[in-house]
């Protein structure tokens, strides 16, 4: 899984930080609100870590404008407080989960794989994700970073099949099926779909994912 820590206490990052490391998932780390919201909202995570009590920015408002936002990436939120009122605030501005310090790491990890399971099983059904790239297959709509895009229907296929064919190479003629099934079409007319859709997903990043395998076809890469 890829992690998103936002914690402001050293020690308490410092730990959480090297245990997850050492379970093989990659991890990115905040200190305060405002970094992790800027984090959050330029990558793909599968999970956020987010502590309540931050500089700038406290974690339940970082929660609130991410939802806002439309990032349902899963939040589980780490408090010192217990009381009631302070975790229904965290599950209304739509944490997914809590724990309260001191906790144990292996409780913190066996709640994230829990979160990471469920959603993931939601997730699988509805959508295709490469690296920070979301592809909803029920509404032809394609999210990275902080642009949403809608999709006419030959983007969508192109997408869809460069995404489930991902890190595999969506040959010419894959793509000729998916587009036009029997109907053979001029080469040119595949290379302007695909030119488009550069266009929308690559043209606003500094990094473009649709590469050209000459005489081959096309593939999503992040090198």
């Amino acid at each position: 899984m890829k992690l998103l820590l936002i914690e402001d206490h050293a020690e308490i990052s410092k730990v959480i930080f090297e245990y997850f490391e050492l379970k093989g998932h990659e991890m990115d780390y905040a200190s305060d609100g405002k970094h992790g919201i800027e984090l959050a909202t330029t990558n793909h995570y599968d999970m956020i870590i987010l502590d309540i009590m931050l500089p700038q920015i406290d974690g339940l408002s970082v929660c609130r404008q991410l939802r806002q936002q439309g990032n349902n990436t899963p939040v589980i939120m780490l408090t010192a407080c217990d009381e009631k009122e302070d975790i229904l605030s965290g599950f209304e501005q739509g944490a997914d989960d809590y724990l309260v310090k001191p906790f144990d790491l292996n409780i913190l990890e066996a709640r994230i794989n829990a979160i990471y399971q469920r959603f993931a099983g939601k997730r699988a059904v509805n959508e295709l994700s490469f690296n920070d790239l979301v592809l909803d297959l029920t509404n032809h709509q394609a999210l990275r970073g902080e642009c949403h895009f809608t999709l006419n229907n030959a983007q969508f296929k192109l997408l869809k099949l460069l995404m489930l064919k991902s890190p595999g190479i969506a040959t010419r003629e894959e793509i000729s099926r998916e587009l036009w099934q029997d109907d053979e079409p001029d080469e040119d007319l595949i290379r302007n779909h695909v030119y488009r859709l550069r266009t929308l997903i690559d043209k606003p990043f500094k990094k473009g994912y649709i590469k050209t395998i000459p005489k081959v076809g096309y593939q999503l890469s992040i090198g």
